[in-house]
């Protein structure tokens, strides 16, 4: 159903593609088994699952570009190619050459070996961190103040790139090196002097930071206006979300273990 005002169109109802998708996807239900006397056995979680194709279903989202950044080398320096910064989020759309190639000239080229701490959570978020090759991974606190592993960044990711937008934060997560690192560093204060000098960067960035946003969870996908209650009839807000035409499948034929105790 899609509702048609004076001026605007709201689309209600999912795409006839994705209602296909949802339909032919197979669902069972899990099932606890507890048939064995032993003790062991009876805490394990069985499942019955039956063979057949099983379809991951997750709402649709959309992704501007790649959000990698790409590189080129000379000798045994690393460059950031200009127009790949614009796959970061506030400089997305910014077409400014003579900035964007100054900004990309300003990033220091960093070495990190394994194991080693790039940065600390709770201290000021001070450079913006492109990673040319490697792995880092973040972690943060838990529950229990134990150690957690929060996420993994790789070839032609960034971090820190709230350093564009605010002057005054600070790291929330700890990075680390986890294979030997080749990055490309931008500090605060190179960032801020060219921001200074550059007007078309400026407006850019402000204009980004003012732009309004449609609201998102914490996975990026679209917010849904969800209403509960049992006072009533209240009218329920409508709103409409599409689901991933396209899907993970997974096919199961037959799942066979064997306990020895």
């Amino acid at each position: 159903m899609t509702v048609t005002g004076e001026t605007t169109s709201v689309q209600l109802s999912l795409s006839v593609t994705a209602a296909r998708t949802l339909t032919t996807t197979t669902k069972t239900l899990p099932q606890m088994r507890g048939i064995t006397t032993r003790w062991l056995l009876s805490q394990l979680p069985w499942v019955d699952v039956p063979a057949g194709s099983y379809r991951v279903n997750r709402r649709l989202t959309y992704t501007l570009g790649d959000g990698k950044v790409s590189f080129y080398t000379t000798g045994a320096r690393v460059h950031v190619v200009p127009a790949e910064l614009t796959e970061l989020e506030l400089l997305r759309g910014f077409n400014d050459e003579q900035a964007l190639s100054a900004l990309a000239e300003a990033f220091e080229q960093r070495e990190y070996e394994p194991g080693t701490t790039i940065t600390t959570a709770g201290t000021p978020l001070d450079t913006l961190i492109l990673i040319a090759h490697g792995k880092i991974t973040q972690h943060g606190r838990g529950e229990y103040g134990d150690e957690t592993h929060l996420a993994t960044a790789t070839d032609g990711d960034h971090l820190g790139a709230e350093l564009l937008a605010h002057d005054d934060t600070t790291w929330t997560f700890t990075a680390r090196a986890a294979t030997r690192v080749i990055a490309l560093v931008l500090p605060a204060n190179a960032y801020a002097r060219l921001n200074g000098r550059s007007e078309p960067l400026r407006a850019h960035v402000t204009e980004a930071l003012n732009r309004p946003r449609k609201p998102q969870n914490k996975a990026g996908e679209a917010s849904i206006d969800l209403a509960a209650g049992h006072d009533g009839e209240p009218l329920l807000s409508g709103t409409y979300v599409d689901y991933d035409p396209s899907p993970r499948e997974y096919d199961l034929a037959v799942a066979q273990t064997v306990l020895r105790v």
